[in-house]
């Protein structure tokens, strides 16, 4: 069953149309991907389906509720967190104050949030059980600066996790790491697919064929390929395009 759809989006910025009836079908429980060449339209898609550009037409359908058009923090509220290309994180913090300040909770603290919030055990507890699912509740009280990249990169989707979402918007998670950290980002995917509905766009191929239950391909703003894997390794026109020797 869809969790997420999008029906014809389409936008537009002045004369330049840079989606154009983008339509997407995204099952709960599964791994979705989005790739593409760049300026393919890969991110405006992203940012209108998380609500950070309004579609000029179309429909996104969360949940079975209209979310068309709502503000971010809007369609947050309704279950669904997403991570950015460029990191926003507190580097001057600890790792846990990052994703304090993401718990719902967090935000009813009035006076001085951040001494009540550490004198909350609830709160510390939350922020705990969010840092242990992607494997950094043992740097909790670390700077987040002082993290790896890829331990960074990890942090930012705890943050994204903190919401408690059902659904996971993911922009290229894997930009800027090396072998060994990519490993690693794959088997939190694979971990974390067992509690959220997750979409990502990917430029590492490899990485998206081997986690991806469906891929949509964007180009010239449009949907041009969809399948499983599998089907995509068949498409024809994946075959002929350099796609075709990742898959």
């Amino acid at each position: 069953m869809a969790l997420f759809q999008a029906e014809g989006i389409q936008k537009r910025f002045g004369a330049r149309v840079v989606l154009e009836n983008i339509s997407l079908s995204i099952v709960e429980g599964s791994v979705h991907g989005i790739m593409g060449p760049n300026g393919a339209g890969k991110t405006t898609c992203f940012h209108v389906l998380t609500g950070h550009h309004v579609p000029d037409a179309g429909r996104i359908v969360f949940a079975g509720k209209d979310i068309t058009g709502m503000k971010p923090h809007v369609i947050a509220r309704l279950g669904v967190s997403r991570s950015f290309q460029i990191m926003n994180l507190f580097d001057d913090t600890v790792v846990i104050e990052n994703v304090m300040l993401a718990l719902p909770d967090f935000r009813a603290i009035s006076g001085s949030p951040f001494k009540a919030s550490f004198g909350d055990a609830k709160l510390v507890q939350a922020a705990l059980a969010v840092l242990d699912q992607v494997g950094l509740a043992d740097r909790a009280w670390d700077k987040a600066k002082e993290l790896s990249y890829g331990n960074r990169r990890a942090l930012e989707i705890a943050v994204a996790l903190a919401a408690a979402p059902r659904m996971l918007f993911l922009d290229e998670p894997t930009a800027g790491l090396g072998g060994e950290a990519t490993r690693a980002l794959a088997q939190l995917i694979r971990k974390l697919r067992q509690t959220y509905t997750i979409c990502l766009i990917e430029h590492d191929m490899r990485f998206l064929f081997e986690l991806a239950d469906r891929i949509s391909v964007i180009h010239w703003g449009q949907v041009i390929a969809e399948g499983t894997p599998a089907e995509l390794r068949a498409n024809k026109w994946v075959a002929r395009s350099a796609l075709g020797e990742v898959a």
